[in-house]
């Protein structure tokens, strides 16, 4: 039985993780606040990462799975307070590659500030290198957007209330825009496989190997909340996060190098079908952005969105979610 480590543990990654290793058989500890409820079947180890002092010197993990860092000082503190330790696997990030690099983006690939992702890539790329430099056989995973049950994030949930409220979607350009995601049990299975065979290589890209546009993401919502569908689409004029979850960015991760690890991913649908099913089950779970009320004010049928009032924005359209 391992003995694992998990930073956080009570929000949709850190949590989904640390369930699953439970399930495992694994014997978990996790270390936050204690702010939220803790994770079935673990431990807590109740205390603020940057003020840990000796409270992990006295534990042996077999593995440290770090989901909750964002930049250097998350990973030094945590390194400093540390007794001893098998693996330390950190979840990194798909932003710490520059837009400007020729895609998809490849892991030996050099990784720099990026417009997009602004200091979230930056502070990520901050930590990496702290830890390659403190621990140099640790691994490092990049995984593009996670999705799954306990996700947290207003994204296929606000597509689900819209398609739950028989609402016309209001699609950013003409819905061409490609997504890429991964399961979060796909991604628990990566960490599995890396305790297991500790590969040779210490950075992946993780991911679904074919991504998605935007109108078939938004097409398979609609489809398994059982909802027709009516689009209405949105010129880049207006700021696409005031009423969609993704920024106006496309970018996608070569995976080739996760074969090492696991054979294949969860169909997208299938694990939308997951994400329906727990939304149902968990609502209050997700925190709610006010997508809908922007677009009622702004972009409902009828309405000038904002004060461009010459611009004709907006084409509707009548379509099937399978067409």
């Amino acid at each position: 039985m391992k003995t694992i480590l998990v930073t956080g543990g009570t929000v949709f990654v850190s949590k989904y993780i640390s369930e699953y290793f439970v399930s495992q058989g694994c014997k978990v500890y996790v270390l936050n606040r204690n702010n939220h409820p803790q994770p079935l079947g673990t431990t807590l180890i109740q205390a603020d990462r940057h003020q840990l002092g000796d409270t992990l010197k006295k534990y042996h993990f077999d593995a440290v799975i770090d989901v909750a860092a964002y930049n250097k000082v998350d990973i030094s503190d945590i390194l400093d307070s540390l007794g001893s330790y098998e693996d330390y696997i950190f979840i990194s990030s798909s932003a710490v590659y520059p837009e400007s690099l020729s895609q998809p983006f490849g892991e030996d690939m050099s990784v720099g500030p990026n417009i997009y992702w602004g200091n979230y890539g930056t502070d990520k790329i901050g930590a990496e290198n702290e830890l390659i430099s403190r621990v140099p056989d640790s691994y490092i995973l990049r995984p593009p957007y996670l999705y799954g049950p306990m996700n947290n994030v207003y994204r296929e949930a606000f597509v689900f209330d819209c398609a739950r409220q028989k609402r016309i979607f209001y699609l950013p350009q003409d819905g061409t825009m490609k997504l890429q995601f991964f399961h979060v049990r796909d991604l628990c299975r990566c960490i599995e496989s890396i305790l297991k065979i500790h590969p040779r290589q210490h950075i992946f890209n993780v991911g679904n190997k074919q991504s998605v546009s935007v109108k078939e993401w938004v097409d398979l919502c609609y489809s398994i909340a059982g909802t027709e569908i009516r689009y209405a689409n949105v010129s880049r004029k207006i700021n696409q996060r005031d009423y969609f979850p993704f920024y106006d960015y496309e970018y996608a991760l070569n995976v080739n190098n996760q074969k090492q690890l696991i054979d294949e991913t969860i169909p997208l649908e299938e694990g939308l079908i997951e994400c329906y099913k727990w939304y149902q089950n968990f609502p209050d779970e997700v925190r709610k952005k006010g997508y809908i009320t922007f677009i009622d004010t702004n972009l409902a049928q009828g309405n000038q969105p904002l004060s461009d009032k010459t611009s004709a924005l907006f084409q509707m359209q009548d379509n099937n979610c399978r067409d």
